[in-house]
């Protein structure tokens, strides 16, 4: 019995779950790499307590090694958009494995402070390029009808990585000091290698062959990826119109000169035009509020905030920690199968609205145990309970819309490079956090901490409102017309 697609063609059951499962199989390993990311964040929100106490390091090394992979992620972010136009998504991603691999065997090491910072500044050039490229190749290989769904993959591997550094912490907590917290570390090599097999799998991203004249070859792809042939060739045509490939007489495209992505930074930073201008706040500013709204406060200093929060033992604490992990799996799966759905705009408006009373709450809470001698039972369930409802909030919304909104929006001859932009804003956010989260409730306490990071949310829930059209079902090269739209609504 047949269906039909979102282009309006008949296709049959059969090749429908033929397609669509490949174009999934491949933005599913491409994701892994995105494991890396939150495997590293993860890990490290535990192995900080023992490094701490076997380096004897202080608490301001302590916040350069949680935030100088961010940093260092800059240098891979900012080259990653250019190299991806010049070699291909496919060998970019491996060369993130490879960097990533590494970084970690170098932080596995770790036989001093100096050797355990080397290995974190080359782990996050790896991130750098991993964060950049996982969502914009699942992007380019999905239909807009799946776009969001397997765009958000990279998001929701940053959430098993993290979960999987949780349970590598208090696993390995109970090893010998000196052994326990290496391998939390070198442990984070293993998906490289997972990945370096996969990716013989995986083809390359169809738009880019086509930006690189190598048609023919995209079309094979497309035929893959889509659920019938009328699709695939409809889905060619767009991307050679995109692309601009055009047509002879005789119905021969004309091929263009292969792109290397020359001449993009001025477009984008220099003469933008009014909608490419439009899609780069929106990009940036997404990435800005991801961080700014504390996710990484709360993920990578947990133990911290429930220590604050009145959990004392260590155990407890980091058992407490993957309970916050499994929380932010569990919404992202939800999210996922919504966003394509109801939208992006709807969810990104709920999940600020609730990311905005989860901080207050928390805030609150916080500042009525730190400053009452006495135990207060009610303050403290409200934290811990606050600190779960805020990572839902996060990961039903903004987590996974971040990566899916800002790689679908840039025009083809713009995405790698104008992603590459985006995830440069998204690492200093997430340095900027890591690395001054401890010495900032020290200046205004916990509470006052978490009290700014709502102010934050408000903020952004104001951009999203005014500066960010709903994107759900348009494809791809349609995305320069829409925020050329002087209505920017849900449903444009």
């Amino acid at each position: 019995m047949g269906a039909t697609n979102e282009f309006g063609v008949s296709t049959t059951n059969k090749s429908d779950e033929k397609r669509n499962k490949y174009a999934c199989a491949c933005a599913i390993i491409a994701s892994i790499i995105s494991i890396l990311m939150g495997y590293d964040t993860g890990v490290m929100s535990g192995a900080m307590l023992f490094i701490k106490e076997d380096l004897k390091i202080s608490e301001t090394q302590v916040e350069v090694l949680a935030g100088i992979l961010n940093i260092c992620a800059l240098v891979g972010s900012l080259t990653a958009g250019r190299l991806s136009d010049w070699v291909g998504r496919r060998y970019t991603i491996v060369l993130a494995s490879v960097i990533f691999f590494v970084g970690s065997v170098l932080m596995g090491i770790g036989y001093s402070f100096a050797v355990l910072l080397i290995g974190r500044c080359v782990a996050g050039v790896g991130v750098g390029y991993a964060l950049m490229i996982a969502p914009v190749y699942s992007a380019e290989i999905s239909s807009p009808s799946t776009r969001g769904f397997l765009t958000s993959l990279p998001e929701i591997c940053i959430s098993i990585g993290i979960f999987i550094g949780y349970i590598s912490n208090y696993l390995f907590a109970k090893l010998p000091l000196i052994y326990g917290w290496r391998i939390m570390l070198g442990l984070g090599a293993l998906p490289s290698v997972l990945l370096s097999i996969g990716i013989f799998a995986m083809p390359e991203s169809p738009r880019w062959l086509v930006m690189q004249s190598r048609v023919k070859e995209a079309h094979d792809v497309l035929l893959r990826v889509s659920n019938s042939e009328q699709e695939a060739n409809l889905r060619l045509q767009e991307i050679k119109e995109a692309a601009g490939i055009t047509v002879d007489e005789n119905g021969v495209s004309k091929p263009m000169n292969p792109s290397r992505g020359e001449g993009v930074w001025k477009e984008l930073l220099l003469r933008p035009s009014p909608s490419v201008r439009r899609i780069l706040i929106a990009a940036l500013g997404i990435h800005f509020f991801e961080h700014a709204t504390g996710i990484e406060a709360v993920v990578l200093y947990s133990p911290r905030i429930f220590n604050k929060a009145g959990i004392q033992d260590r155990n407890h604490l980091l058992i407490t920690t993957m309970a916050v992990g499994l929380t932010k799996i569990i919404c992202i799966l939800v999210a996922t199968f919504l966003l394509d759905r109801i939208g992006r705009r709807p969810l990104l408006l709920t999940s600020l609205a609730g990311m905005f009373l989860s901080l207050t709450m928390l805030g609150f809470g916080l500042t009525m145990i730190e400053r009452t001698p006495d135990k207060l039972v009610w303050a403290i369930a409200l934290s811990i309970t606050t600190v779960f409802t805020f990572v839902a909030f996060f990961s039903i919304g903004l987590g996974p819309i971040t990566w899916v909104y800002s790689s679908e929006i840039f025009p083809l001859r713009l995405r790698a490079q104008g992603a590459s932009l985006g995830v440069a804003v998204n690492r200093v956010m997430n340095g900027t956090i890591s690395m001054s989260f401890i010495s900032l409730y020290h200046a205004i306490t916990i509470g006052g901490a978490f009290f700014l990071f709502a102010g934050f949310a408000v903020l952004a829930w104001l951009f999203f409102f005014f500066l960010c059209p709903e994107t759900k079902g348009h494809p791809l090269e349609e995305m320069e017309e829409l925020f050329s739209k002087k209505q920017r609504r849900e449903g444009d």
